[in-house]
């Protein structure tokens, strides 16, 4: 690579001969992986982003280090061109991530749990994956999917929940867990139930009953299916942890501690 192509943010930061490496090291970029020349250079996948952006070409010259900003332009030229290369990019990244070689490299991010933990007490930790709820971009912000309670939640940093959903698509989780079904989690089956006294409150307990009787109807499903569901089975559900039963004080014991 030519000493002469290095790119210079105009946000004041250090200097990168990659401007691959400049994006990915921005704050608020975390989420993203490093997406592969070959794979920006080949022209199938690009297939239908001239609707988003115009003059893809001299954006994926920019983004492959090919040609640098001029920065002989207007300030705002500069600043919309270089926005327009990020767009770009990160509209490429949302079909590179469910290809065989982006999965991968979001293996090793979700492995050193780069995109968050699940909040859910029960959850344990278990690291989390980014969607979007649409495939079309500026629809919706980014969300976090946990492979455990299979729900989603909001990023903690706000520079993350800024980022747009459709740069990472509604399909690559599932994708992800079926590439690699060992990083599935035994679903924990624990509910938390508001309680008074040690005393469930009627109406959360009835919740909490469907639930759980929703549950075994999955189980027996499953049971009548032949498919495998323990908790050391990929997906399958870890036993419950049963709740101890509280202790009530009758009158007669009452007199007698008083006696």
């Amino acid at each position: 690579m030519a000493s002469n192509n290095e790119f210079i943010s105009d946000s004041g930061s250090d200097c990168t001969e990659y401007w691959i490496d400049w994006f990915l090291g921005s704050r608020g970029n975390e989420y993203f992986c490093d997406v592969d020349i070959e794979y920006i250079t080949d022209r199938f996948n690009l297939t239908g982003l001239n609707q988003y952006v115009d003059r893809i070409s001299l954006l994926v010259d920019i983004i492959t280090d090919r040609t640098q900003i001029n920065e002989n332009q207007p300030e705002q030229t500069r600043i919309k061109l270089e926005e327009t290369a990020k767009f770009l990019y990160a509209l490429i990244h949302a079909r590179y991530v469910i290809t065989l070689r982006g999965l991968g490299k979001m293996l090793e991010k979700y492995r050193n749990a780069d995109f968050g933990y699940c909040p859910r007490v029960h959850c344990k930790l278990t690291p989390l994956l980014p969607i979007g709820l649409s495939d079309v971009p500026r629809v919706s912000s980014v969300k976090l999917y946990c492979p455990n309670c299979e729900d989603l939640y909001n990023p903690k940093s706000s520079r993350h929940a800024a980022i747009d959903g459709a740069f990472f698509g509604t399909s690559f989780p599932a994708m992800f867990l079926q590439t690699y079904p060992e990083y599935v989690p035994s679903h924990n089956v624990d509910i938390y139930t508001p309680k008074i006294f040690g005393f469930q409150i009627h109406e959360s307990a009835k919740l909490t009953r469907w639930r759980q009787l929703q549950r075994e109807k999955t189980v027996k499903r499953l049971d009548a299916m032949d498919v495998k569901h323990g908790k050391h089975q990929p997906g399958g559900y870890a036993e419950p942890v049963e709740e101890p039963t509280p202790v009530v004080t009758t009158k007669k014991s009452r007199k007698k501690y008083n006696n």
